[in-house]
């Protein structure tokens, strides 16, 4: 199976190991595992587009348990380079965090030309990124717009406890409306990992809402069932991408 778990390997141009490989691997000599297919081709228009918002919320899920798993996909990144430089077809686009151990396309095993992605402290939206996201969507076919936020975010911690740093401040202040929102019972400050997390999945939901208020191009698309827009928190002990809505 492929990222997006199409049925038939023929579906994605593949590459196997050699066949002295496979012979020893297949012969159990020992140091040698049974080889892996090699992915070695982006998406197609046709692929993409034979895919349902729910097809591609599926295959982020089964790319999160090979992640979580240890047992990703061996992407040929030079081979889909290539194959993708004529045109791209992503499936999604994602919004994250731009911290540094929350990769959305390795959490979620992804290829070149499988995902529009946009990262910014706190994964919070505006006019820049609801435009990429209708261009992911409206314009390039997407089909899912995943906002993913993740424990531990120092954005978050940051807009709890009112750090004010140069635009980072006005960034931050995008984040507060979720801290004023989250109902927690104890220490409501940002050295509270336990508050910080349950405000970080406040703030994906919020982001979900003003993503439909304030993109009606985008709203419009998943009413009419063409996209879902779903929120998620990545765990950084453990791996796992909890899918929220």
């Amino acid at each position: 199976m492929n990222t997006f778990d199409a049925p038939e390997p023929s579906r994605r141009a593949v590459i196997k190991r050699t066949a002295a490989l496979s012979v020893l691997a297949l012969t159990g000599i020992s140091g040698f595992t049974v080889p892996h297919v090699t992915y070695a081709a982006s998406l197609t228009k046709a692929q993409r587009d034979s895919m349902t918002p729910d097809d591609v919320i599926k295959s982020f899920k089964a790319g999160n348990t090979r992640f979580r798993e240890g047992k990703m996909q061996q992407h040929d990144f030079v081979a889909q380079k290539i194959s993708s430089q004529e045109g791209q077809f992503p499936a999604a686009v994602i919004l994250s965090c731009i911290d540094s151990r929350a990769p959305a396309e390795i959490l979620l095993d992804t290829g070149i030309g499988e995902t529009f992605n946009a990262r910014v402290a706190g994964n919070v939206q505006n006019e820049d990124i609801l435009g990429s996201m209708e261009f992911a969507c409206a314009a390039a076919g997407a089909k899912v717009v995943l906002v993913m936020g993740h424990t531990a975010c120092g954005a978050v911690a940051g807009a709890i406890d009112n750090v004010e740093l140069g635009n980072l401040t006005g960034l931050l202040n995008k984040i507060k409306p979720a801290v004023e929102k989250t109902a927690y019972e104890g220490d409501r400050t940002g050295k509270n990992m336990a508050f910080v997390d349950a405000v970080a999945k406040t703030n994906v939901a919020l982001t979900v809402e003003h993503i439909r208020e304030h993109s009606p191009i985008l709203k419009k698309l998943e009413q009419e069932g063409k996209i879902k827009i779903v929120g998620s928190m990545y765990h950084l002990v453990g791996g796992e991408v909890e899918f929220l809505s």
